[in-house]
């Protein structure tokens, strides 16, 4: 099955469904829609659902690693949900050192990590 990515809104958080099997293409768009969102609607919390995904190749991670290595001033808060311990060693390989937390199977808490009070997320202005 190849992979496929759905990105929205929903309340103040930005929610990334992934299902299949991931490719470099599919994190590129992902990413791109996520800061394209993170700039037009303000926010920095992002929900990224994999319950559906399979898991990819460990060269697929270090993708993502090298994208959020460009994320700039951008500060993004993210919780990924999980259906396995493969897939939670793999995205903590994909996002390293950022603010994220990896759930197991539990959406709900996620969205009330995600929704606790924390510092704003913000954007900076590099001068």
């Amino acid at each position: 099955m190849s992979g496929q990515a759905w990105i929205e809104v929903v309340g103040d958080i930005i929610v990334a469904r992934l299902r299949g099997e991931p490719t470099e293409q599919i994190l590129r768009y992902c990413q791109e829609q996520v800061l394209f969102l993170v700039k037009d609607a303000g926010r920095g919390k992002v929900l990224y659902d994999t319950l559906e995904m399979d898991a990819p190749p460990v060269d697929i991670p270090w993708v993502q690693r090298a994208l959020d290595e460009d994320l700039g001033p951008v500060r993004l808060r993210r919780a990924i949900v999980v259906p396995n311990s493969k897939l939670a060693f793999l995205a903590r390989l994909a996002f390293g050192e950022g603010d994220y937390r990896v759930f197991y199977n539990d959406i709900i808490a996620a969205v009330q990590w995600l929704s606790e009070d924390t510092p704003p997320v913000r954007l900076t202005q590099v001068k």
